[in-house]
């Protein structure tokens, strides 16, 4: 038994170490597998839309207001208080009715003493009159003894204080002529200022009944029955009246980087909010040359005509406009976002994939001296995809096998939404095609999916 004990002591320690050699050789075995997991890179999953053939539209967007052609403020020349109200909101009217009354009893007196002071000074010229017939009466009298005064002196028969008594009241007399006659003068002129006051009266009253100026629909009332209205300063409006709602206007702002491409009689089709479903047509009959700026913002009005038959359209309402300026039938046509995918790679590697198909990196905007530093690439691929001085692009073609090549293409009008493609300059690309619009890295194995 002493010699099994010393056998099963010996082989503890034996076994312990074989144990420890064992776990030690499985961590080992699991941290070489970890490392090659650690080292794997991102994958990237393209997503991408297909190239089209068809119409394609390049169009300037606009906001604007539906207003009447023509529209009048209808005021009160006159103060006082509103006596009576004829029409009301949305009351068709014609030219020469009836509107409003301002209550004209102050105006009638006015008129009334007027007209009181008018026959005062008509009478005034009537006693002017007969007492210029007096001052001639009694001139020919003095005359008349002036005369026989002067003869008899002439005979020495008569004193000479007769003679100069006589001339003096002959001068007195015929002073009073003249005295006489100015103030017939002056009595007429009285009476020409009074016959003005009688006028203006007349015209003020005349003036408390308001009568609408055109053939139109009310669209807008600002007094009540009852209401004071004051016309010291100006004229205060009463009543807003829309000439004919069957032909309208649109007033569009056109930003200025747009005015360019629009001219007089452009057909214009635009929504409202009122009939989200419905487009109505106008044209483009001026673009006012007079700017309005907000906020830095340049804008143009652009007056757009339409008929509104069916009086859908209120004045006031919002118009969202949009302007043709060019369409092309049966165009080749792209997503606009695939014009803004870049693929998420180093400068250098983009670099080798444009010399790589005939591509000139220089013409699309590479900087050869930015090598893959993060923020550097970022901004290397956000420059990198569009030639301004050939208008033209470069986008990403999506095979059936997860790769991607680049394609320079030259490109045409947009409608915003897709871009004609007009020519390829490199490789190929055609109606059906696939073009990355965007992508989607995880973590998985190494990547394979740019196509060399």
């Amino acid at each position: 038994m002493s010699e099994s004990s010393e056998a099963s002591n010996g082989s503890s320690p034996l076994r312990r170490r074989k144990v420890w050699l064992i776990a030690g050789g499985i961590v080992i075995l699991i941290a070489a597998l970890s490392i090659p997991l650690l080292r794997r890179k991102e994958s990237v999953q393209y997503l991408a839309s297909k190239v089209l053939q068809g119409e394609i539209r390049d169009a300037v967007e606009a906001t604007g207001i539906v207003n009447a052609v023509v529209s009048v403020q209808v005021g009160s020349q006159v103060s006082g208080r509103v006596g009576k109200l004829n029409v009301d909101f949305n009351s068709r009217v014609r030219e020469g009715d009836v509107i409003a009354v301002i209550d004209p009893q102050l105006f009638q007196g006015a008129l009334q003493q007027a007209q009181a002071d008018l026959e005062n000074a008509k009478a005034n010229v009537i006693a002017a009159k007969a007492s210029l017939t007096k001052a001639n009466a009694n001139l020919i009298q003095t005359r008349a003894d002036f005369d026989r005064a002067r003869s008899l002196a002439e005979k020495k028969v008569g004193t000479e204080q007769a003679l100069d008594l006589a001339k003096a009241n002959y001068d007195a007399a015929r002073a009073n002529v003249d005295a006489a006659a100015a103030s017939i003068a002056q009595a007429n002129a009285q009476v020409s200022q009074k016959e003005a006051a009688v006028a203006v009266a007349r015209t003020n009253l005349a003036y408390t009944v308001i009568r609408s100026p055109i053939d139109g629909t009310v669209v807008a009332r600002s007094v009540d029955v009852g209401q004071t209205v004051a016309a010291s300063l100006q004229a205060p409006t009463i009543f807003t009246i829309a000439q004919d709602l069957a032909k309208m206007l649109v007033y569009a702002k056109v930003d200025e980087s747009d005015v360019g491409r629009i001219r007089p009689g452009q057909t214009v089709t635009f929504k409202v909010d009122a009939f989200p479903k419905q487009l109505f047509t106008g044209t483009v009959s001026q673009l006012r040359m007079n700017a309005t700026t907000v906020q830095n913002v340049v804008t143009y009005d652009a007056i757009i005509t339409f008929a509104n038959p069916e009086l859908k359209l209120f004045p006031g309402m919002t118009a969202y406009v949009t302007i043709p300026v060019a369409t092309v039938e049966n165009a080749v046509k792209l997503p606009n976002a695939a014009l803004r995918f870049q693929p998420p790679l180093p400068p250098a590697e983009v670099r080798a994939l444009y010399a790589q198909y005939g591509i000139d990196d220089s013409k699309m905007g590479l900087d050869s001296a930015v090598e893959g530093s993060g923020a550097a690439a970022a901004a290397n691929r956000g420059s990198g995809s569009k030639n301004a001085q050939h208008d033209s692009a470069v986008v990403w073609k999506l095979h059936a096998d997860g790769t991607i090549e680049p394609v320079e293409i030259a490109l045409g009008i947009t409608d915003h939404a897709y871009t004609e493609v007009t020519k390829v300059f490199v490789g190929t690309l055609k109606p059906g095609d696939d073009v990355v619009t965007t992508s989607v890295s995880s973590k998985s194995g190494p990547p394979g999916g740019i196509r060399r």
